[in-house]
């Protein structure tokens, strides 16, 4: 259930889902993911002018891989209280030693987020 979309312009250049499970990848998270597709469509991997959609807010590896490609905006749906590393458990996106550091916006159709979320990890109980 978790989504993330890039978009330059006011038009997605990628967009992915989670396939950690359906690949065994433990890398393959949606932003990492739609990361990869935007690198390759755009032919590098700076990802100026962009911003990053996703429906759960991005976890350490992925605010990594955000910072890394210069993304200058992320904004979420929903905190993740356990892995969260856009403010609620860690920030990395601000630590102020890193030379890039993305606007973030939380809460984006958070409770619609969180919600689908939590039917999605019901229904697998």
């Amino acid at each position: 259930p978790i989504g993330a979309v890039l978009v330059r312009g006011g038009e997605p250049i990628a967009a992915a889902g989670n396939e950690r499970e359906l690949q065994g990848d433990p890398t393959a998270h949606a932003e990492i993911l739609a990361l990869r597709q935007a690198a390759a469509r755009l032919g590098g991997w700076r990802i100026p002018d962009a911003v990053l959609y996703v429906t759960l807010e991005p976890c350490a590896m992925c605010a990594g891989a955000i910072v890394l490609a210069r993304v200058p905006r992320v904004v979420y749906g929903t905190v993740d209280p356990k892995a969260g590393a856009a403010g609620s458990v860690l920030d990395v996106l601000a630590h102020p030693r890193l030379n890039h550091r993305p606007d973030v916006a939380g809460g984006l159709l958070a409770q619609e987020s969180a919600t689908l979320l939590s039917d999605f990890f019901g229904s697998r109980r």
